[in-house]
């Protein structure tokens, strides 16, 4: 299931170890970003970083980072740039990364005069648990002992972001049926709530529609081909072809839709 939604996409778990809960004072000490790019090829950005004032003992006992483990490193404006590479157009999965990380990263970059990245949409893993009304406790070691998922380093930032890329896995296993929507239906249902059917936009449901691939993948409104999963879920082939171009490749891929008869039939439809 989440490989489905998030096909096509630079995926990338993220976590921040920080000076303290402040959202707007507190500072960066270590950032993690950990994934895959558009063409499945692995990222992993992990640095230390100086956040040019003392760190509280109180977070060092969270974190385990001592002023010393990053007197030689550089602060926030050294690495601003390659953060925002590859926030900005993103998929961004973490525990609490809407409220705390991604408020927190916004607060740096705002601080060096420049505007925060955008990403494409933040699954938070937190959200999704709340969303499911799962019995509590809800923190991430927790989360990860039910779920029987590693979090051996816990309270570094790239274990931490790991940890949560794998239990959004396991929860989009375990409850398919609330992430069968793209994934800015799946954004607003976190952060709104339940929204209106896939029915009440676009006339009939996706499922009312009449099967091409035998996975599918590909419904047939009319005389149009529809796509059925994915961020592009309810929208006409037609519109993708000029809409998005790279998504089109993919699509028309073995990883996109399986079936070769169902792949040469819509190269015919559209000649491509």
């Amino acid at each position: 299931m989440a490989q489905d939604l998030l096909s096509g996409e630079r995926v990338l778990a993220f976590d921040l170890e920080t000076t303290g809960i402040s959202t707007n004072s507190d500072r960066i000490v270590q950032l993690a970003l950990i994934g895959v790019d558009v063409d499945e090829q692995p990222i992993h950005f992990e640095t230390l970083v100086n956040p040019r004032i003392p760190i509280p003992y109180g977070a060092t006992n969270v974190h385990g980072i001592y002023d010393s483990d990053v007197k030689g490193e550089g602060d926030f404006s050294t690495i601003a740039d390659k953060a925002f590479e590859l926030i900005e157009g993103s998929v961004i999965i973490g525990h609490n990364a809407r409220n705390f990380d991604m408020k927190l990263i916004n607060s740096e970059f705002l601080r060096l005069g420049k505007l925060p990245p955008k990403p494409k949409v933040v699954l938070d893993t937190l959200e999704v648990v709340r969303r499911l009304k799962l019995a509590r406790p809800h923190n991430l070691g927790a989360l990860c002992r039910r779920y029987g998922i590693s979090l051996e380093n816990a309270h570094t930032a790239a274990a931490d972001a790991a940890a949560s890329m794998l239990l959004f896995w396991r929860l989009t296993v375990d409850h398919p049926s609330s992430f069968r929507r793209s994934i800015t239906e799946v954004e607003r249902w976190l952060v709104n709530g339940e929204i209106k059917s896939d029915a009440s936009v676009i006339g009939r449901g996706i499922d009312d529609l009449s099967l091409v691939d035998p996975q599918g993948r590909i419904r047939k409104d009319g005389e149009q081909y529809v796509i059925a999963f994915g961020r592009h879920k309810g929208k006409e082939i037609c519109q993708i072809i000029s809409e998005d171009p790279a998504y089109l490749n993919w699509l028309l891929s073995p990883k996109g839709i399986e079936d070769d008869a169902t792949r040469e039939l819509i190269r015919n439809q559209y000649s491509l």
